[in-house]
């Protein structure tokens, strides 16, 4: 097998998300399996160039990794025709002008989510891709979660009947860095910086809703800003100007009703960090990250509504867990792998920049409904 060798900047690598799931868990770990079987004889070897603004961090990175190239000048790196793909998973205010610049020279887009700042920067973004014949594509890691893969193939083979109610909670307490310390940066609660979870998680359910449950026709947000004050990463104290929940219902062009509860103020009593429950005419399903459950109409109880004593039905029971008959990638490996393949052999990719900007979108409308406190329809982007 011939082995073609593809040069990446990881821009952003430091970062928590940089390092963990897009380097180590996905590029090294294709690196380490041997490469990429591109189906046609080939094997692509991707070959990471890592970027950032610290060079102390990206070296130490590097040389935890083996001696990885690394480097801060990314117009020296853009020029270098042996980087085909240029991936950033910079904090958000950065990206636009460093995906713009990619895209001017040649390279291949692929990017976390948010795609931009602003629906109209990011819909440019996919306009100037197009324009220039590049490849693009967006983070859209839970789509390849076990859980939801599970729960999309019930949906899919009619077990579930017609879906009628989509009910996901997202979240966990996040410190805010006074006692203990913050799991998350602290320009995310920071407006200014472009922090905020609606932004944040928005476009996620945007990609979530529209692969599952339909075309999002219109929607209702309230935002909310609980925890006040934080500490940041140097021990000082400063005010949170961006919303840590937002409260969110999402209608659907095929009539299901997706309430989605996204927070970094909940303490978590559930089976995962993210459930989404699906109510069928047929059935029910429960997806978390990793793992799912269904009850069919057969199984399902008869409660009835007595408050002066103990329910006596155990409702977990009654549930049977949906079979792993294959063995699941890491999320983000697996569409990393997908855009790969895009890039070397043409292979399909439909989650493209223009999906990006359509995740921005409604983080927009989300903002504009709590501002107006009003349902807002969510127009297509051309």
């Amino acid at each position: 097998m011939a082995e073609r060798k593809m040069g990446i900047i990881i821009n952003g690598v430091t970062g928590r998300m940089g390092t963990n799931q897009h380097l180590i868990r996905s590029i090294l770990a294709i690196r380490e399996q041997g490469g990429l079987d591109l189906g046609n004889g080939d094997c692509l070897m991707p070959e990471p160039v890592l970027m950032g603004r610290n060079a102390e961090k990206l070296k130490a990175l590097s040389e935890a990794h083996g001696a990885l190239p690394y480097s801060t000048d990314l117009d020296e790196q853009l020029a270098d025709g042996n980087n085909e793909i240029y991936f950033d998973s910079q904090v958000t205010s950065l990206r636009y002008e460093c995906v713009l610049k990619a895209i001017e020279a040649g390279k291949h887009i692929y990017c976390e989510k948010p795609s931009a700042d602003t629906s109209a920067q990011a819909m440019e973004l996919y306009q100037k891709a197009e324009a220039a014949g590049v490849k693009h594509g967006v983070v859209q890691d839970k789509l390849w979660l076990p859980g939801i893969l599970k729960l999309r193939g019930l949906i899919e083979s009619g077990a579930l009947g017609d879906v009628f109610a989509v009910r996901g909670e997202f979240g966990y307490w996040v410190f805010d860095g006074e006692k203990r310390t913050a799991q998350r940066p602290s320009w995310n609660y920071r407006k200014e910086d472009g922090g905020g979870i609606i932004i944040d998680m928005l476009p996620h359910w945007h990609y979530v809703i529209t692969n599952l449950f339909g075309q999002i026709e219109s929607l209702s947000c309230l935002g909310a800003r609980h925890i006040k004050r934080r500490w940041d990463e140097n021990n000082e104290p400063y005010e949170s100007t961006a919303e840590d929940a937002a409260y969110a219902t999402f209608l659907t062009d095929k009539g299901t009703v997706c309430t989605f509860n996204s927070s970094w103020c909940v303490r978590v009593r559930r089976d995962d960090l993210l459930i989404i429950q699906a109510d069928g005419t047929k059935g029910s399903a429960v997806a978390g990250l990793r793992d799912c459950v269904v009850q069919y109409d057969g199984d399902t109880p008869r409660p009835v509504w007595n408050p002066d004593v103990r329910n006596p039905i155990d409702f977990r029971d009654g549930w049977q867990g949906v079979s792993e008959d294959e063995i699941f990638e890491n999320a983000f490996k697996a569409e990393w792998e997908l855009f790969l393949k895009h890039v070397a052999v043409d292979a399909p990719f439909r989650w493209t920049l223009k999906e990006g900007a359509q995740g921005v979108q409604l983080a927009e409308l989300g903002h504009e409904s709590w501002q107006n406190r009003a349902w807002v329809d969510v127009p297509g982007i051309k």
